[in-house]
Parts: C-alpha cells; structure tokens; sequence
C-alpha cells in the first residue's frame, strides 16, 4: 500500500515568516460558547510557510497561481541528499539520475534550523552549474527544506524563473524520504491571483 508523507509546514499564530514580511495573524473570532458557532480568520503573506513561487514573483509574467494546473506540479520526483553542504553543488551522478519534467526536491537537513535566524540568513545556496544542469535537464519544479535557493540579489531565482521552473520552498519532514531514490509528488496551492501561494505538498512512497 502505498503512503502520503506531508511535506508541509503548519499554519499558526506567531509562525516563522522571512524577515521583513508580515507577521501570520489567525484570529479565533467566533466561540461556540458565545456565538454558537466556531470561525478563524487568517491574514499572511504568500511567502509564508511551505509555499510555491511562480516566475511573476520576479519577472514579468502575467501567470499566477490560479492558473497554474495541478497537473504541472504533480509527478515523478528525485530526491537530491545534501545535508552538510554550504554550497550544493552539481555532481556526475545528477545527470543520470535526473530526467526531463522531474521535480527535484533536495533534502539539506536544515529544517532543523526552521524558526530560527539562522535559518533565513545562514541557509546553503544552489550552485549555478547545479541550475544550469536542471535547467538543461528541464524539469518542472524544484523543491527544498529551506527558505530559498540563493541570496541577494537572487541570481539563481531569477535562472530558475527565466527558463520556467517553479519553486518550492520551506518543506520539511524530507528524512523521512531519505534513501528513496524515486517518489510522487503531489503539490496543492492555494488557488489565489497571486505570484505564490502557501501549499500542502505530499510524497507518496
């Protein structure tokens, strides 16, 4: 049989958000006791949490995540292992293991630092070559357990985005996939006019 490992963070009151963005506000406005009925309101921004960025996040794209099909983010899927690793590098074995329309996730083992500075501001980064060969490989998103793939001024981002590959960031949970070699992914977003929006993501092993 097989089994759905969530991938993706919860959404509460005071969670971890990039620095400089806005704080998540969910309000339990409505009680049982008093109102007869239960109701929260959420206000976050969609860089919150384990969440897809779209290529208008920082291009030109008139795309969002509304229009984006489920079918495109959903599918065969390589886990790459880089715990340690400062610098994710391209090595040999990717070439062969990576295929046309995969989804790449990489697992770094910093979720660890998640919720912590450390993890925004001391994250590993993707190499160029390590783009370039995905980008070569043309696959279809890419995923990993922290907050970006690069720093400022996000070249890599911007590498992904120019050749159409889609971001996946702040998913947790991936040593749970380790020793793996291929999986499915599932990916739902919110379906908001947005240039990202916070997901569910699931493996299914």
């Amino acid at each position: 049989m097989s089994e759905l490992i969530d991938l993706s963070y919860e959404i509460y009151q005071g969670m971890p958000v990039y620095p400089g963005d806005r704080e998540v506000e969910l309000i339990n406005d409505k009680k049982i006791a008093r109102d007869g009925y239960c109701n929260h309101n959420l206000k976050m921004g969609m860089h919150t949490g384990t969440h897809l960025d779209l290529p208008a996040h920082m291009l030109e794209d008139v795309r969002n995540a509304a229009d984006i099909s489920l079918n495109s983010l959903s599918g065969q899927t390589k886990l790459i292992y880089a715990a340690g690793q400062k610098i994710i590098k391209l090595k040999p074995e990717y070439q062969k293991s990576i295929e046309k329309n995969d989804i790449v996730i990489i697992y770094t083992g910093f979720a660890e630092e998640y919720g912590n500075q450390k993890y925004y501001k001391q994250h590993p980064v993707i190499s160029e070559e390590l783009a370039d060969l995905l980008i070569a490989k043309e696959i279809k998103l890419l995923g990993f357990d922290m907050p970006s793939p690069d720093h400022s001024p996000f070249k890599i981002h911007q590498k992904l985005f120019e050749n159409d590959i889609f971001i996946l960031e702040n998913l947790c949970n991936l040593e749970k996939l380790l020793g793996i070699e291929s999986f499915k992914l599932f990916v739902f977003p919110l379906k908001v006019r947005a240039e990202a929006a916070p997901c569910r993501v699931a493996a299914e092993i």
